[in-house]
């Protein structure tokens, strides 16, 4: 289980990295939530035992299913930051917070 535990950090790194590099370049974002981030997002977002930020993250990954134009929110992309350091949270939950923060707006320079 350390492996798989320490296989998903790494993925998780991945994904910030690679959207910290894209917030950095100030490239446009046309990305949309995939199939397996829509899914988690849903059955999170369906939970009673789960957190405020991880809803909010997850209502913001499935409002971009099919939406390459919409681009989460500064206030989402901070709860979805939060539920990916929090040790307590579920992986349905992190892969839609990685979802939301992939897809969130570029920093102005």
């Amino acid at each position: 289980m350390s492996a798989t535990v320490s296989c998903y950090g790494a993925l998780l790194q991945a994904v910030f990295l690679f959207s910290q590099s894209e917030i950095d370049q100030n490239m446009a974002n046309n990305k949309t939530t995939g199939s397996k981030a829509a899914t988690a997002a849903s059955k999170t977002l369906q939970s009673n035992s789960t957190g405020a930020k991880s809803k909010t993250a997850a209502a913001s990954t499935l409002s971009q299913t099919g939406a390459p134009k919409k681009q989460t929110s500064a206030p989402a992309a901070s709860a979805a930051s939060k539920v990916l350091q929090d040790s307590r949270t579920s992986a349905q939950s992190k892969t839609a917070a990685a979802s939301a923060l992939a897809q969130a707006k570029g920093k102005k320079k």
